[in-house]
């Protein structure tokens, strides 16, 4: 089970810490990714670290987000800085190998949580 938390309302500009906590899963074994999806449009990789604690990101938010793991505490971050409105989307993490965390091929998604920037 995945549970992400941390969205909220911020103005342009702003930032926020996106936290995915990880149960029922070997944590440390696996790829984390961290997906958006607005209103209207397909699910996107943002950004994923390999277990090893390697990152690759979406040209989109490339120097505005980091991605971070703490296996100890089996959660994953997006840390999110100089928001835009076009960042505004519901945000989820998934876990798997590296092949499924790139296609965003899981038939089960948690909750995510909701990022609105706007002024």
């Amino acid at each position: 089970q995945l549970q992400a938390s941390g969205g909220g309302l911020v103005q342009p500009g702003g930032s926020l810490r996106l936290s995915c906590a990880a149960s029922g899963i070997i944590f440390s074994i696996n790829d984390m990714g961290w997906y958006r999806q607005a209103p209207g449009k397909q699910r996107e990789l943002v950004a994923r670290i390999t277990r090893r604690g390697s990152t690759n990101y979406a040209d989109s938010v490339k120097g505005r987000f980091t991605i971070s793991r703490d296996n100890a505490k089996n959660t994953v971050y997006l840390q999110m800085n100089s928001l835009k409105p076009e960042d505004t989307a519901v945000y989820y993490c998934n876990a798997g190998t590296p092949l499924r965390v790139a296609r965003a091929d899981f038939d089960s998604w948690g909750q995510g949580t909701q990022v609105t920037v706007s002024s």
